[in-house]
């Protein structure tokens, strides 16, 4: 079965079939999801999620671009919801330079903060990086993040980078970007990083793969990640799809 380990299902365009979709997502062979949180909203109606469906676990966290809302009460309200049932990690967390707000010491601060959070509650991380790889891991090295340990979600950067990373004993969220046919460079990357560290993720609505590049995402679009990697390894998919799990497992689930 498929562990599906990033997507967003809050996100206000599942709101006419999210029904119909989340309970569709068995019989396609997708046995797990856990349902990243990005806002403290997005957080909220995420513990909504994983109380009504038994197969959604949660991420607590606030994406670097919305860090601005943050403040010392709901950092509070934040560190209480990871005590609660089905949640699993702390994210998503990290930096993102592509837009200009919030400034660079904002999201700092807050990365900062929510590290030592997972670390507080012995959760794993799932990190988010654009566009700030070089910070993002002397973040991570100077905070002893390896001691924490997660996912670097929607991994993007080079091999040499993956190096680092794979120091720390982190894992790496792979999607919908592999099949895009300029992705030499994460392909290189994949084709580097071990298997018994990669994770099948879409971060629906995001990044649809091939063939569907462009629409709407959902965890329907797994097969087709977990048959480029299949491709890239030169293994079968079914290897792909029961190594992924077990990595997923092992993360999250232990």
């Amino acid at each position: 079965m498929i562990f599906e380990s990033h997507a967003h299902y809050d996100d206000a365009v599942f709101d006419e079939d999210r029904e119909e979709l989340l309970t569709s997502l068995k019989e396609h062979g997708i046995d797990k999801v856990i349902n990243v949180g990005a806002s403290l909203e997005s957080c909220r109606i995420t513990l909504q999620l994983m109380e009504r469906y038994p197969f959604i676990y949660g991420a607590m966290g606030v994406h670097p671009s919305e860090t601005g809302e943050l403040d010392e009460d709901s950092f509070q309200w934040l560190r209480k919801q990871c005590s609660v049932d089905k949640v699993v990690a702390v994210g998503e967390i990290g930096l993102d330079y592509h837009w200009k707000e919030p400034e660079v010491r904002i999201q700092k601060l807050w990365f900062e903060r929510q590290l030592e959070l997972a670390r507080e509650v012995s959760l794993p991380v799932i990190i988010h990086s654009r566009e700030a790889a070089r910070d993002t891991l002397d973040m991570m090295q100077a905070l002893h993040a390896g001691e924490i340990g997660g996912v670097v979600h929607c991994y993007s950067y080079t091999k040499e980078i993956a190096r680092e990373y794979l120091q720390m004993n982190y894992y790496f969220g792979i999607g919908g970007v592999i099949t895009f046919p300029n992705a030499k460079k994460l392909r290189e990357a994949v084709e580097y990083i071990p298997m018994d560290k990669i994770l099948l993720e879409t971060d629906s609505p995001y990044l649809a793969p091939e063939p569907n590049r462009g629409k709407r995402n959902t965890s329907l679009n797994l097969p087709y990640i977990a048959r480029e990697i299949a491709a890239i390894k030169g293994i079968s998919y079914e290897d792909v799809v029961r190594i992924t799990e077990e990595n997923a497992e092992q993360l999250f689930c232990n």
